[in-house]
């Protein structure tokens, strides 16, 4: 309050136009208030950039002191509901929009006097609830904040029935017969009314949000189907009730289930077979073949359409793969989508369990240290020792990757061999693997894969300036393919 006082901002306390504030001044304009005259608290004047205005129900603006419908334009307008049209038009009157409250402006600040959805006509007046759900929920007997005010429409338009439903823990019934006296003498006090029905509800028949508003259309609808004083179910019949609510969600689940099971079922069948000829045939060639063929056939089991492109691009001779790095599944994927064997580089972490390392040793992988800058220097040296030997090295450039999709800043040691051994890069686009299985997730799912192979780009030179333009064309073009964005550019 003290920040909008220093602006000129901050809400008058006390009442509304016709009553003294806290402090005995009264706000600008004030009158003296009489003894029928309602207490509406003031909103302030509009924030700046705002516009406000009250209108009669054909639209036309109100002068000040008259209720009418609140409208606004301004930057925290909303544009309309999410992909409901007709509802987001009937929200606006020529670029203003509806708030859906009753209000009225005096000296330039706003009062709402209530939704005009909760408003009841009765007996020719307009009556708000909140009030008298107040003074109710403030009597003897009656669970504070448990009651609800509403008008029930019996047909005849402009004379709603007013309807008081208020919780309470009374069983005797001429403690209930002394409450809903005393309910009515407060609704006489506050409406000059007598309300058409009276209902003593048990404890939580008074629907509410997860805010704690009261839900009146929720519970006047409760009133008229004859549902306000049904006793609770039994515990267990609304646990088996939550159960078979939750039933159709688990079915509907059930087809990923099985899929991840199958995929993982076929995993296991075939990883050791894999691994057995990995550790047998004496070639890395027939290795690969083998690895290859598998790959495949493990592919058409989880059924992934896999579309592989470009392939006749690779050289001939000897060079620098680049790929795109989203899942676990990108090197099974490259290993069915290339039929010629490659050297697949490696973080370091990967040698410590002994399986593996002895497996990808068998495939000819190579590791690099990412973290230790003087092994790391080491490492590299010796992959351009390595990239010679006439199997292409692959790097997956981006090092590693991680549950957000969008392709990530290349790393530069690919480049750094490719351009000092004098050697084409390739990039090679993958796209689809986030999909069916992302990081720090191991539930697969069916989904279409896709392998694109982009023609060579030839280093130009190897000093820093050449590097970065290598590694921004090779990036670029593997963008293009990999179905993901730019995560570089947010």
């Amino acid at each position: 309050r003290a920040a909008l006082a220093r602006e000129g901002l901050a809400v008058p306390r006390g009442g509304g136009p016709g009553a003294a504030g806290e402090d005995g001044a009264h706000a600008p304009g004030a009158v003296e208030a009489s003894g029928e005259t309602a207490r509406i608290v003031s909103c302030g004047p509009p924030l700046r950039g705002h516009e406000l205005r009250i209108v009669d129900a054909r639209g036309r603006t109100l002068p000040e002191r008259q209720v009418g419908m609140l409208e606004f334009r301004g930057p925290s307008a909303t544009a309309g509901y999410y992909r409901n049209p007709e509802a987001s038009a009937a929200l606006f009157h020529d670029g203003w929009l509806s708030t859906g409250d009753h209000a009225y402006l005096a000296d330039g600040e706003l009062y709402i006097t209530g939704r005009a959805k909760e408003m009841i006509i009765r007996a020719g007046r307009n009556l708000y609830p909140y009030d008298l759900e107040q003074a109710v929920g403030a009597l003897p007997g009656v669970r504070k904040g448990c009651v609800a005010v509403f008008g029930v429409q019996p047909g005849e338009p402009g004379q709603e029935r007013l309807v008081v439903v208020a919780e309470t823990r009374l069983r005797d019934e001429a403690e209930r017969r002394a409450l809903e006296q005393r309910i009515l003498a407060e609704a006489m006090a506050q409406l000059e009314l007598a309300p058409d029905d009276i209902v003593l509800a048990p404890a939580h028949a008074v629907l509410k949000t997860s805010s704690g508003k009261i839900r009146r259309a929720a519970v006047r609808d409760a009133y008229l189907d004859g549902r306000l004083g049904a006793p609770s179910r039994a515990a267990w019949l609304q646990i088996l009730r939550l159960q078979l609510a939750s039933l159709g969600g688990r079915l509907r689940a059930l087809p990923d289930v099985l899929y991840a099971g199958w995929a993982w079922l076929g995993f296991a069948l075939l990883a050791p077979l894999a691994a057995l000829c990995i550790l047998v045939l004496p070639s890395i060639g027939q290795r690969w073949a083998c690895v290859h063929r598998l790959a495949r056939v493990y592919r058409w089991l989880c059924a992934c359409p896999l579309r592989v492109e470009g392939l006749d691009r690779l050289p001939p001779a000897n060079c620098v793969l680049v790929a795109n790095h989203a899942s676990y599944c990108d090197g099974l994927l490259l290993a069915a989508a290339l039929p010629r064997p490659v050297r697949f580089v490696a973080k370091a972490e990967l040698r410590s369990d002994r399986v593996l390392r002895r497996l990808f040793e068998r495939m000819g992988t190579l590791f690099v240290e990412r973290f230790d800058a003087r092994q790391g220097s080491e490492d590299a040296q010796a992959l351009g020792a390595r990239a010679g030997e006439g199997l292409p090295l692959l790097f997956f450039a981006e090092g590693t990757f991680g549950p957000r999709e969008g392709l990530q800043a290349f790393r530069l040691g690919a480049f750094q061999v490719a351009a000092r051994q004098g050697l084409p890069v390739v990039p090679v686009a993958l796209a689809g693997t986030r999909a069916v299985l992302r990081d720090r997730s191991w539930w697969p799912r069916r989904g279409a894969l896709a392998v694109t192979v982009c023609a060579p780009v030839e280093p130009r030179g190897d000093d820093w300036h050449d590097l970065l333009a290598l590694r921004d064309d090779v990036r670029t073009r593997i963008l293009t393919h990999c179905g993901e964005h730019d995560a570089l550019r947010g």
